[in-house]
């Protein structure tokens, strides 16, 4: 069985005449182009790189050193890399604490309490209670009564201890036992001692208070209620 060529010659045009169409029609491509290159990085980027490359070589090399002792399991890769970089993040963390502090230490230095600054704060001598106390005693040496002016300053000193470690004070203890407390600093109890020394020598060696006397007393005692002189 043959076919005419007349028979298909009107749906061959007909096909003819839509892929013309089909190609007249500019909303088509057909031949496609290849992309443009991406924009190639500046030179000083390129350096950078080369020479990131070159320094951190030798570290490549020791990673791929340890690597080596390591066998192929998913489980020993995912072991070593959390090793690396916890040690990375804690030299970062070092080195940054170097630079903030200026010592090398792996502990922020710890803030200081709360209670800890209204301490100092309470126990500054500009506070009321404290320059009270030294005026009542300025008040006794200004009428030459150095005596009492001391051993005023040396109860106050004793309710001070009291205040600060009341373990170290007691009913039947005496100034010098006080004194020789190790539950007291040795800064505030060399300060306690000067007071008492000069008590002692006045109410049981005969030996009047000078203004001399008085005025070490006094700056002792100034000193014995700054917080500087608890630490330790």
């Amino acid at each position: 069985m043959t076919i005419s060529n007349k028979a298909t010659t009107p749906a061959a045009d007909g096909f003819a005449a839509a892929h013309q169409a089909l190609r007249a029609d500019l909303e088509f491509q057909y031949r496609l182009t290849a992309p443009d290159p991406p924009p190639s990085p500046p030179e000083w980027l390129k350096e950078l790189l080369e020479w990131l490359g070159e320094a951190l070589a030798p570290v490549g090399r020791v990673i791929s050193w340890i690597a080596g002792f390591f066998p192929d399991a998913a489980y020993a890769q995912f072991v070593l890399w959390t090793v690396l970089a916890l040690a990375a993040f804690l030299i970062a963390w070092v080195t940054c604490n170097r630079l903030r502090f200026g010592r090398w230490r792996f502990r922020q230095p710890r803030k200081p309490l709360v209670e800890s600054t209204l301490e100092e704060e309470d126990w500054s001598p500009e506070q009321a209670g404290v320059r009270s106390w030294l005026d009542e005693a300025d008040t006794l040496a200004r009428q030459g009564r150095y005596d009492d002016a001391v051993h005023h300053l040396l109860f106050r000193s004793v309710e001070d201890i009291a205040r600060r470690r009341p373990s170290a004070v007691h009913p039947a203890l005496t100034s010098r036992e006080i004194a020789a407390s190790a539950a007291i600093p040795s800064r505030a109890r060399s300060l306690f001692t000067n007071i008492a020394r000069l008590v002692e020598q006045s109410l049981f060696g005969g030996r009047p208070v000078a203004q001399s006397d008085w005025l070490a007393a006094r700056q002792s005692y100034t000193d014995l209620t700054l917080a500087g002189a608890w630490r330790g």
